[in-house]
């Protein structure tokens, strides 16, 4: 008895003479301490050059994302209206792989978001781009400043951080139908990670894994030289920042046409029965058969395929969509396939494809729930090798296998051989009626010709997956090759 109450006596005078035990720190105090060390700005415009790699377009399902050189990229943006430009100047690293980039040439890209309008300034004036809202809005809002603001918005709680986190305080937020993510905050208050994750049109969702180091003191605000980032599990940019000027100029607005622009489906009739179905940056082909249609391509996402279900749907009363075909799968090309498999198509494409899609149709997006997440509709998926043919008795479909490209590797182009018409994507776009063939003929052009050459297919025209309704003349002008006997 004597021996336990001396013990407890020991223990007793131990935890008196302890200094008391701090409060536990709630995330709010985390953030307020991070705003204290890297500053508040309004606003901030950065500039920086590296490396980024195009996501969503590998050339063969499951490889890294294609390089690119970033030759400049400023950004700047305004935290108190949510609104971010982005002026990029790029050109091709290596020549597999998607993106739309030249193959010599840089090209410059002037990208905007303001609240729940995105759009791409060009030539021709603003080009409404709604289905980029939901990446914009996250980068904006998961860069060092923009995160903590949002967390405080969206009052984030304290997270335990995973092994490799020793030293980080960790707070996760939602962005409601936006994204959700952990920001990983050091000692010094800085923003050192941020994991985030958001929907996507042919991932259900996708995680992004962001890194903020070496960082410098921009008059009272500072913010890391080196930004690095990977999406989908591969790069997406590695980032040397050059400059940076807190609370700058950002006046950023979505133009009229912006705001008032809507989802526009055109219908061109090419033969009997089949249809060019235009009016956006994406098309989509129609086809009649006996009993159903075939709709070659699901674009971009929920938004534009959905419009083009219904659309098609007007062209031949009673005969339900059955089949959708799929040029390729590089993610502009295949962001309507979700919407599909939630109507109950079956979707067509190269064997290739199959066991990505698969994996990426069985992810759900619980962030901002698709069509197919609330269908729960499984997929039905039927593969192309090199050739399959669809055929009803009066007209057939024959589904071929593009090789020997850069572009993409399970690549596909449909042929009516009665009506002489292909359709096909990316591996030409006509240009303007009449205007001069590229002094460098396009890589994706000699593609598509050796293809058509090797299958003895001389089609009367061509209906692309981009662009206009065109004579097979101009793919062989833009190449400057005679046209086959």
């Amino acid at each position: 008895m004597f021996r336990k109450n001396l013990a407890t006596g020991w223990i007793l005078a131990a935890l008196a003479l302890a200094p008391a035990a701090a409060p536990a720190q709630d995330a709010k105090a985390v953030l307020e301490r991070a705003t204290g060390a890297m500053g508040d700005p309004k606003s901030i415009r950065y500039a920086g050059e590296g490396t980024g790699w195009t996501f969503g377009q590998a050339f063969k399902p499951g490889m890294p994302w294609p390089k690119i050189t970033v030759h400049s990229e400023i950004r700047t943006i305004n935290y108190e209206t949510g609104s971010m430009r982005d002026e990029i100047t790029l050109s091709r690293a290596e020549p597999k792989g998607g993106g739309g980039y030249p193959p010599v040439a840089q090209q410059r890209n002037d990208q905007f978001v303001s609240g729940d309008y995105a759009w791409n300034q060009g030539p021709a004036g603003p080009q409404p781009g709604s289905r980029f809202v939901g990446d914009r809005v996250h980068q904006l809002w998961i860069t060092p400043h923009g995160v903590i603001k949002a967390a405080m918005k969206n009052h984030a709680t304290l997270k335990k951080p995973a092994q490799g986190g020793k030293g980080l305080t960790a707070v996760s937020f939602a962005e409601p139908g936006r994204f959700t993510a952990t920001a990983f905050i050091n000692a010094e208050g800085l923003v050192e990670r941020v994991e985030s994750r958001l929907p996507d049109p042919v991932l259900g969702e996708t995680t992004a894994v962001t890194l903020y180091s070496d960082y410098r003191d921009w008059g009272g605000v500072k913010f890391p030289s080196r930004i690095r980032q990977s999406q989908g599990g591969f790069p997406v940019l590695d980032l040397a920042v050059k400059e940076v000027q807190p609370n700058a100029s950002a006046d950023i607005a979505p133009p009229d046409a912006v705001k008032n622009a809507t989802e526009r489906v055109t219908t061109e009739k090419v033969a009997g029965g089949v249809w060019h179905v235009a009016g956006g940056s994406h098309n989509s082909v129609a086809i009649e058969m006996k009993d159903h249609i075939v709709l070659v391509e699901a674009p971009l996402n929920d938004g534009r395929s959905g419009a083009v279900f219904e659309e098609v749907k007007k062209l031949a009363p009673g005969k339900p969509i059955r089949y959708v075909i799929n040029s390729h799968g590089h993610f502009d090309h295949s962001g309507g396939l979700r919407a599909a498999v939630a109507e109950g198509y079956t979707i067509i494409t190269q064997a290739g494809n199959k066991a990505y899609f698969e994996r990426a149709f069985s992810t759900p997006d619980r962030i901002r729930p698709d069509r197919l997440a609330k269908s729960g509709k499984k997929p039905k998926l039927r593969t192309v090798n090199d050739k399959l043919v669809l055929s009803d008795g009066s007209r057939s479909i024959e589904i071929l296998h593009i090789t020997g490209g850069d572009h993409n590797d399970s690549f596909l182009m449909a042929y009516l051989p009665k009506e002489k018409l292909l359709i096909e994507a990316d591996a030409f776009t006509p240009g303007p009626p009449n205007s001069p063939p590229p002094e460098q003929a396009n890589p994706n052009h000699l593609t598509l010709v050796a293809n058509l050459e090797r299958l003895k297919l001389v089609p009367d025209k061509i209906l692309p997956l981009h662009g206009r309704v065109a004579p097979l003349s101009d793919l062989y002008a833009a190449v400057k090759k005679p046209m086959p006997q």
